[in-house]
């Protein structure tokens, strides 16, 4: 795959023609509709085309992969070769320098609605997922279970070979309720209760495991949230995987209700996995910016590499983006969530130019609505995506995780399907 810029005279036609491939291949790798005109700075992925090779003398089947940059397996395999045995003036089927990235695990997390929505919703991503995870159980204070209807989601996933996993907050009403985690932390009966609830939910329901979500905890009540989470994997372990999501951050910070109970180096000893959410640095309520700005994603990455088996992570990826009404203003509106491909429709409609930037490596525009009021909106697109899987890549991190899955995105996961081989868990 290329990812390729638009620029000022581009067309459909005159893109796919200048890469030898058909406007419908374009069309289908961008999730973009017929009839869509095409934006300036917008990004489209390109898809490779295999070519071919005449074998010379000297040749091996190892000098051509590496010459071309891809594999002998891959070689053989599209030429249906059942030995690596070439000849002079053969000529050979070259595949697209895909898969280059090696093996990735990828989560996505979906929140319950209806069969036909969810059905919607996992049609295009399921093929590219390890595990899907309906959100979210909620925890009770007498250590019971809020209840969600996740038959169908379950259903989906397994017969797709995905592996769904469950997950458990401490969410009571809008929020992460910090009385209701540290009454179970604080009472050794309640947590019991809670495991056991924990078990029978995945045995009954057939999930591979549990993403445990506590946030808002009392940063006093660190090692007893450490503590509860080993009884948790002596009660799972080795049939269930045992997960964790953790606040972002880039020192050891053991103040404060979001960050401070939350310790990654346990945590990386203690658990199968832990999913860090490297978003929101934009988020609704706050000054407009890029939602996961690629430095300041980088800098979490570095200091949780440097105390959890890179093996253990996966690296939030954010599904959306935000639109803010300027000026920005404390205390205002919140920003309005929007899709990534809803983001393009929104600059196509109002005919404004997409920009890039460098630092972040993040998309945004600014446009005027019917009332004159400015905006700014900030998105993913493919080339902020890659610089995310890329990253992941280069600190060898276990996968990445989306939050959440919603709207669509074909893009991404075009893009992750060329990079990566997809783990899977089910056969």
């Amino acid at each position: 795959m290329k990812i390729y810029e638009v620029k000022p005279g581009d067309s459909l036609w005159a893109i796919a023609n200048r890469f030898g491939v058909t406007v419908n291949d374009i069309i289908s790798n961008n999730g973009l509709k017929e009839g869509d005109s095409l934006v300036i700075g917008q990004s489209l992925l390109i898809p490779s085309k295999e070519f071919g090779y005449r074998v010379m003398n000297g040749d091996s089947l190892w000098s051509i992969a590496r010459k071309f940059g891809v594999s002998e397996e891959s070689i053989m395999k599209l030429n249906n070769l059942s030995s690596p045995n070439i000849y002079p003036s053969q000529v050979l089927r070259i595949p697209e320098k895909a898969k280059l990235y090696g093996n990735l695990q990828v989560n996505g997390y979906i929140q319950p609605s209806t069969p036909e929505r969810e059905k919607s919703i996992l049609e295009d991503p399921i093929n590219y997922l390890t595990y899907v995870s309906p959100f979210s159980y909620h925890v009770n204070e007498d250590g019971t279970l809020t209840p969600i209807n996740d038959e169908n989601i379950i259903k989906i996933a397994l017969e797709n070979k995905v592996a769904p996993m469950m997950s458990v907050t401490n969410i009571s009403g809008d929020n992460f309720s910090t009385a209701l985690v540290d009454k179970i932390l604080n009472d050794e009966a309640l947590q019991e209760t809670l495991i056991n609830n924990i078990l029978n939910t995945i045995k009954a329901k057939s999930y591979y495991g549990v993403i445990v979500d506590f946030e808002r905890i009392s940063p006093e009540n660190r090692e007893k949230y450490n503590n509860f989470l080993r009884k948790l994997v002596a009660a799972l372990h080795p049939r269930y995987l045992v997960a964790t999501a953790l606040a972002p951050k880039i020192f050891d910070v053991t103040t404060g209700s979001w960050h401070g109970a939350h310790d990654y180096k346990a945590h990386g000893s203690i658990v199968d996995f832990v999913i860090i959410m490297t978003y929101e640095w934009g988020w609704s309520g706050g000054p407009p910016m890029a939602v996961a700005p690629i430095n300041e994603v980088e800098r979490v990455i570095r200091y949780a590499t440097s105390v959890i088996p890179p093996n253990k992570i996966m690296m939030g990826i954010p599904n959306y983006g935000y639109d803010w009404t300027l000026p920005y203003t404390p205390g205002a509106a919140f920003a309005k969530v929007v899709g990534n491909e809803e983001a393009i429709d929104i600059a196509r409609d109002n005919r404004v130019n997409i920009n890039y930037d460098d630092k972040s490596q993040s998309p945004f525009f600014n446009y005027f609505d019917k009332d004159r009021q400015k905006h700014v909106v900030w998105f993913e697109d493919a080339r902020s995506i890659e610089s995310k899987l890329k990253l992941a890549n280069k600190y060898g991190l276990r996968g990445v995780s989306y939050w959440v899955l919603a709207k669509p995105f074909t893009q991404n996961w075009r893009l992750i399907d060329n990079m990566f081989n997809i783990e899977k868990l089910i056969n």
